[in-house]
C-alpha cells in the first residue's frame, strides 16, 4: 500500500515536473512506475530496460506510422516490432509494448507524431521518472538499480564464496532460466542467492541433530587481557594453535586473539619503529621483552558466541567466510569450549561419511 501511494505521488510529480516543459505525460508510464517501485530487483525494472524499452517502442511505433498504414494494422506491426527491437537490444519492459500501441493512437489525435515524440515525452518522461525511483528507492533502503554480486569477494578476489564453488556457475544459471523461459522474470544472480539458500537452509535440516557441544573443544588453553603478547606467541608455537581465547578470572570470555593478531601487529611496530616486519615479529614473539604489550592490546572484542546446544548448521556461514576462525561456546557467562574451523570440517566430513555409509546399507 505504502509503495502505491508513493508511487502515485511520484507520478505526479514527473507529470508536474513534465508539464512544466510543456510535455506531456504518457499513460503507460504508469505501468514502468509499478515496476520499477515495487519490483526494483526485476530484470525488467532496471534501467536499461525503462529507459531504452520506452524509447525504442516509440521509435519503431512512429516509424511504422509513416508507412500509412490503417490505424488497426500499424498499432499490430508497431507491438511486434516494439517487442521485437526490446529484444534483440535486451531491454524487455512491458510497459514499451503499451507505448507503441499509445503512441500509434495517439497520433491522429495530434496531427502527426515526429521523432521528437520519441525524445520528448518518452524518454524525458522516463528518465526522470528513473531519476526520481533511484532516488527514492536508496532513501528507503532498496538497491536500485539493482546491485548485481560484487565482482571481489569479502577477500578482494574474485574467487566466489565457498558455498557458491561447487555449485553451479551464472552460465549454467542463464541456461537453466532459458530452458524454463524464466530468464525475463529473474536474473542469474537473484536465482543463484536463491538456490544458495535454498542449500544453506537444507544443509541446516540435515544437521540440525548435531550441536555446537558435541564437536567442540573442551581442554581449553587460554589467557586473560594482562597477559604479555610474548607468553601469547610461546603458546601459539607450543600448541599449534591458530585462536586463543581471552577470558577475565571468572572464565568469562572478553575477547579472542588469532595469529593474524600478532602478524598485524608487527606490520604496525615495523612501519611505527622504522625496523623490519621479520625484527617486529620477533621482538613480539619474546617472551622476555615488550611485557608493555599485553592481549587486551591485540585481541578482538567484537567476537560471536554460540550455546553448547545450537546447531551447528550456524557455524558453517559464520565460520566460512566471515571472517572468523572460532567461535567461543558460552553456557551462561562462563566459556566452557570453543570449536575452530578444523573442528567444523572434521565434524561435516564425518557426518557425511556416516550418511553415506548409512545409504549404501539400506
Amino acid at each position: 500500500m505504502a509503495l502505491t501511494f508513493s508511487g502515485a505521488i511520484l507520478i505526479a510529480l514527473n507529470s508536474w515536473l513534465g508539464s512544466a516543459h510543456g510535455l506531456l505525460l504518457i499513460a503507460p508510464l504508469g505501468a514502468t512506475a509499478f515496476l520499477i517501485f515495487a519490483v526494483p530487483n526485476s530484470p525488467l525494472a532496471q534501467p536499461w530496460s525503462a529507459v531504452v524499452g520506452n524509447g525504442v517502442s516509440a521509435f519503431v511505433a512512429v516509424s511504422i506510422l509513416h508507412w500509412g498504414l490503417p490505424l488497426e494494422l500499424a498499432a499490430g506491426f508497431s507491438i511486434l516490432g516494439a517487442m521485437v527491437a526490446m529484444a534483440a537490444l535486451r531491454a524487455m519492459h512491458p510497459p514499451g509494448a503499451a507505448v507503441a500501441l499509445a503512441t500509434v493512437l495517439t497520433d491522429p489525435l495530434s496531427g502527426g507524431l515526429g521523432y521528437s515524440f520519441v525524445a520528448a515525452p518518452v524518454i524525458f518522461d522516463t528518465v526522470l521518472l528513473v531519476t526520481i525511483a533511484i532516488i527514492y528507492n536508496r532513501t528507503t533502503g532498496r538497491h536500485y538499480p539493482f546491485r548485481q554480486m560484487e565482482s571481489l569477494g569479502v577477500h578482494s578476489t574474485t574467487d566466489p564464496t565457498p558455498e557458491r564453488r561447487v555449485g553451479l556457475s551464472v552460465h549454467d544459471l542463464s541456461l537453466l532460466l532459458d530452458r524454463f523461459n524464466l530468464s525475463a522474470n529473474i536474473g542469474a544472480e537473484d536465482f543463484g542467492r536463491l538456490l544458495a539458500a535454498a542449500e544453506a537452509e537444507a544443509a541446516r535440516r540435515h544437521f540440525e541433530g548435531m550441536t555446537c557441544g558435541a564437536v567442540m573443544s573442551r581442554d581449553l588453553i587460554t589467557v586473560t587481557p594482562d597477559t604479555p603478547v610474548g607468553v601469547v606467541a610461546e603458546l601459539f608455537r607450543r600448541h599449534s594453535f591458530k585462536t586463543l581465547p581471552v577470558v577475565d578470572d571468572g572464565s568469562v570470555p572478553r575477547g579472542i586473539i588469532t595469529q593474524n593478531d600478532l602478524i598485524q601487529r608487527a606490520r604496525l611496530d615495523s612501519m611505527v619503529g622504522g625496523m623490519g616486519f621479520a625484527a617486529a615479529l620477533t621482538r613480539i614473539a619474546r617472551v622476555g621483552r615488550g611485557r608493555h604489550l599485553r592481549a587486551c592490546d591485540i585481541m578482538t572484542a567484537d567476537m560471536r558466541t554460540v550455546g553448547p546446544t545450537d546447531s551447528i548448521s550456524i557455524l558453517v556461514q559464520m565460520l566460512a567466510d566471515d571472517g572468523v576462525q572460532a567461535a567461543p561456546v558460552v553456557e551462561g557467562l562462563r566459556l566452557v569450549g570453543i570449536v575452530t574451523r578444523s573442528d567444523l570440517i572434521a565434524a561435516l566430513a564425518c557426518q557425511t561419511l556416516l550418511a553415506g555409509t548409512l545409504s549404501k546399507d539400506e
